[in-house]
Parts: structure tokens; sequence; C-alpha cells
């Protein structure tokens, strides 16, 4: 055996026990004539020692140990005369008899520390060593954690877990497929998939009334810190079941989690919002729950009183910042040049300021009264001491601004503390968007999004105004602000899907061709059914108190979807290219 305990094992109680440890050096250090060691690996770090009375070979070879050398080492565990509480390893340390180097080490490009000196593109491109420090570490294990708390959960509820293909047919009405050209079928590809939705819902006619995996997904879309090219879902449907079956068997799978790792209770039922007013007072679909500052709209007290900017518009809505009335004007200049930023959208700010010593002050006084100003402070419920921030525009928009803002603020005054957890369902999203440009509805889902059933007739309507008001069958779990899954009652009866091909503009060849296999499935039987997934990399990174999923996976991708450790993706040669039937554009025009 390489050894006979981890080095994060050992305890006082193992004093006097000859014993032999295997890992990595984190540092080594001589005092007078000894030599101290710290000794790693994914356990924790013992520390060794050689004193000057140990034999010549022994202390040159502990001399001349340096960083990330890999050892076995054995010895007698010994009381520590300085011990570091710190360490769960602090009272004891290893005096050595032997030590013998597996293998040595480059120094390595930056520091194995909780805090490394190396900047983030030299960690990724080093990321195996990356992987050693103790941060990473713990993100993985919390990964691992996970996954096995949402398997035991689910196999007690009697889920199957059921592999799905990576190599699928493209049906491009999401995001960006990966194409996977076929060399043995020339001309032809196959898709990565975005999600394993059909066969999720075929197994579901298959009669597996409860299905679930943690699967790989991808999408080659534009990436920014919470998302990566390929992720991970834990993919879910189930038969036989309405909106409320699939929502409380997964919040009591939520609040395990919570509860099993993190030792969190969720207490109650997890609080449900429409889209409707998600977007009303909190200018998102995803809302942060975990402080005020709703939104409110007050077109109808602040128009018709000369100042054009608002009276030119379709919506003028605020937000009450609590205590912020001290802000001085450098501060809001600040925040005005703030929400100009394109990421925001706004073309200025106004404020209203509710002075402590009773006193309105605005940006905008000359155009309103006092009392006029106070009646948009009692809609918002300001007190003194609170300042108003006022932004206008078209409905949607000037609410999307108002919402940035308002997580804006909510970061400034340290509202969003990371582990103060607030779950939320969001349910009752319309089932279509219009978009102006294209002139056609899409679904803001997917095409099997069931509507809900009291909203039938507005379904099988031919006016545009009534498929606006048309109410998906669908439901997103909030966690903090972040969207960390959604999912759908689904269509399963071929004239609904259909119709909702119509809506979208899929003509029925294009309908066969693209998703053939699933309507004629619905020929022969399928039940009612529904299902979600969560961004697994999401929950892992959320509940660490991360706002990036990277740290949670083994080996991600960079901003432009690079993998620079492996330098990743890269030219294949030409052999490769002519068994695949394939030209390169960008090779062209290089010629």
């Amino acid at each position: 055996m390489y050894r006979t305990h981890t080095c994060g094992e050992l305890r006082i109680e193992n004093a006097g026990q000859t014993v032999t440890l295997a890992g990595w050096v984190q540092k080594s250090r001589k005092l007078g004539g000894m030599t101290f060691v710290d000794l790693r690996d994914r356990y924790g770090i013992t520390q060794l020692v050689v004193d000057a009375s140990a034999d010549n070979e022994l202390i040159e070879t502990a001399s001349s140990l340096g960083r990330e050398w890999v050892l076995q080492v054995t010895g007698t565990v010994i009381e520590r005369q300085s011990k570091n509480p710190k360490m769960p390893t602090g009272d004891i340390e290893i005096s050595l008899s032997s030590i013998k180097v597996l293998n040595r080490a480059n120094t390595p490009p930056f520091t194995i520390e909780d805090v490394s000196d190396g900047g983030e593109e030299l960690r990724a491109k080093y990321r195996y060593l990356d992987l050693r420090r103790n941060p990473l570490q713990k993100a993985i294990k919390l990964r691992h954690q996970i996954a096995h708390e949402v398997r035991n959960y689910l196999d007690a509820k009697s889920f199957l877990e059921i592999e799905t293909p990576y190599l699928i047919k493209s049906t491009p009405e999401g995001a960006r497929d990966f194409v996977v050209p076929s060399r043995m079928n020339p001309g032809q590809f196959y898709a990565l998939p975005q999600s394993p939705q059909t066969f999720k819902q075929l197994l579901m006619v298959a009669g597996y009334d409860r299905y679930f995996q943690i699967v790989r997904c991808f999408r080659d879309e534009d990436l920014r810190a919470d998302r990566q090219p390929e992720f991970t879902q834990i993919d879910c449907e189930m038969s036989f079941v309405d909106q409320e079956d699939v929502l409380d068997t997964f919040e009591g799978m939520m609040k395990t989690l919570f509860k099993n790792v993190l030792n969190v209770e969720i207490a109650g039922r997890i609080p449900r919002m429409s889209w409707y007013d998600a977007m009303d007072f909190y200018g998102s679909d995803k809302p942060d729950i975990r402080f005020g500052m709703k939104i409110h709209e007050v077109t109808d007290l602040v128009q018709g009183h000369g100042f054009s900017v608002f009276d030119s518009v379709g919506y003028v809505g605020a937000i009450n910042v609590e205590g912020a009335a001290e802000y001085t004007r450098k501060q809001i200049d600040e925040l005005t040049e703030w929400v100009k930023r394109p990421q925001v959208g706004a073309k200025g700010l106004v404020y209203i300021k509710l002075n402590t010593d009773g006193s309105i002050k605005s940006s905008v006084d000359k155009f309103y009264t006092p009392e006029q100003l106070q009646a948009v402070a009692d809609r918002l419920g300001a007190n003194k001491g609170d300042m108003m921030l006022v932004l206008c525009g078209e409905k949607r928009k000037a609410q999307n601004m108002l919402g940035v803002l308002r997580i804006e603020m909510g970061n400034r005054l340290g509202l969003r503390d990371p582990f103060n957890f607030a779950p939320l369902w969001v349910v009752d999203f319309p089932l279509f968007e219009w978009d102006d440009e294209t002139q056609r509805f899409y679904a803001m889902h997917h095409p099997f999004t069931a509507p809900k059933p009291e909203h039938l007739e507005l379904y099988y309507s031919d006016k545009k105004e009534d498929l606006e008001k048309v109410c998906a069958n669908a439901y997103d779990f909030v966690l903090n602000g972040t969207e960390l899954g959604g999912g759908s009652i689904r269509i399963h009866e071929a004239e609904m899907q259909q119709r909702m091909f119509e809506i979208l503009g899929i003509s029925k060849e294009d309908a066969e061709y693209k998703f053939g296999f699933i309507i004629n499935a619905f020929k022969f039987g399928a039940p009612p059914h529904g299902g979600l997934a969560f961004g697994f990399d999401r929950v892992c990174s959320l509940f660490g108190g991360q706002e990036t999923i990277r740290d949670y996976i083994a080996f991600p991708k960079n901003n432009q979807g690079r993998d620079v450790m492996i330098d990743s993706p890269s030219y294949i040669d030409q052999l490769q290219m002519d068994e695949l039937f394939l030209e390169s554009k960008a090779e062209r025009k290089e010629e």
C-alpha cells in the first residue's frame, strides 16, 4: 500500500502510531536544524518533521524537496509542540523515518494556495494544477454530493435513470446546434442535443412514467459566467401528472438538497408568482426576492405636469431605495451614468429624496409641487431618509431597466447575501412571443409546451391579440435571481401539437421532417405528461455561494468557448476532412 492514512485523517488519538502517507509537497521550510514539510492530498494537509538527529540521507532528502513533488513518507505520529487550531490535523505531526520521492515536479506557474497568484487564463491553461487548490476541490466535492442526493431522492420516488443519445437530429428552434458530420452518411450531420426533450417524451409514450438523468447538453451560444457550450442538466419527466404534481415533487427535491447538503431548512410552501407579476414588480422573469425595492408604476401621477420626458412615454416606473437619501450629488451623477450604459439602456435617471428633515428634493422639482412628489412617495411606501429612482419608456423595456437597477442597488447596499436563500416558482408564462421583425410568433419555451387548459379557446383562435393572451402550462424554479430550472406540462395530443406548429409557422412538411417521429408516436397513445430540467452546474454554484459555474466544472471552457488547456477547438487534418466530405471556407479565405 502506498499509504495507511490520508493527509487529512490523523488526530491526537493516533499519537504513537507508525503511519505511511502519500501526497504532494505544499511547502517546505527550515527552522534551525529541523525541516518541516506540509504534505497535501485532497483530504487535507499533514505536517511532517525531520529533526537534526535523523540520518544524513534523510536530512538531505528533506532539504532538497520542492513544491508539488510527489512523496511517500513513513514516520511516527507525535503531538505538535506548536499546535495549529486552523488545521484539522493541527494537533499532530509526523516524525519521519523515511522519504521516498515518487516524482519530482517543475516549479508550478502559480501558487497552489486557496488564494493563488495566477490569473484566470493561466490557471485555465494548467487546469490540472488549479484543481489541486482547496476551493476547487471543495467545489467538485459539492458537485458530487449534490448529484448523489439527487439520485437518492429520485430513486426513492420511483424514477428510473435512463440514458438518451448524444448523436441526434438537428432541430434548430432555440440556440444553435453543435453539428457532427457523419462519415458513413456523406453530406449528412448529427446534432448534439440541446436537451433530451423529445427523447424523454418518447419515454413517456413508451410507458416509463418517471424518468431522469444527470445529462450533458450542448448549445452553440454566446457565453458568460453562468453559461458553457456544454453543460449538465438534472433532466426529469413524469406521466399522468398535472402542474401541481410536478411542482410538489421537485419542490421536495430542492428542499431535500438544501437540508442534506447545506443543512438549511426551507420551511413551508415555496412561494409562487405569475410571470406578469414578476415583470411588473421586479422587471425580471427570475426575480430576486431576498429584498424588497419593488417596482411601482407612477405614470398617472407624473404625466400632465409639463415634464416632456414623462409626458411622451407610455410607462413611468420607480423603485424606493431605503436609507439612500444621504446619497451625494456625485453619487447620483455616477448612478445616472451607470444606467446609461448599454447593459441598462436608460437615457437618464430621475430621483426623489425624502430628506430626514421632512423636506422633498428631486431632480425634476421645478415641474412638480412637493405634494405631487409626496404622492409618488406614498405609492412607493417611502419614508424619511429614502430615495426613489424613476425610469421611463416602453413598458416592458422600462421595467427591465428598473429590474437591472434594482439588482445593482441591492448589490451596493449589501442586500444579496449568497447564503440567504429565497427560492421561488414563477408560473403562467406567455405561451408565445411575437417578433415584429419577422412578423411571426415564437414559442417562449419550446414547441411541445401545452397551453393552460383554461386558455384553449384562445389557443385555437386566429386573432393575434387572443394568442398573445395564452398562458403556458409552464414553470421556472428561481433562486436568488437565477433561473435554476424550468419545465412544462407537454402537449400529448396530435391535434394540439399540429396547432402549435401552425401558430409557429412550421409547415406540415417541415414538422414531419423535423418532428415526425414524435408526432407519429403521439398517435399510439401518449399519456398526459410533464417535467422539468434543472441547471445542475448552476445549482452547484449557488449552493457554493458563487456566481460563476466554471469552478464547479472540472474542465470548463473560457468566454470564447475554448479549452486553453488542450487547445480546443482545433483544425483537423486533410485526411479527416476528406473522409467526412468537408471543405473549409476558412482555409479557402486564407489561400
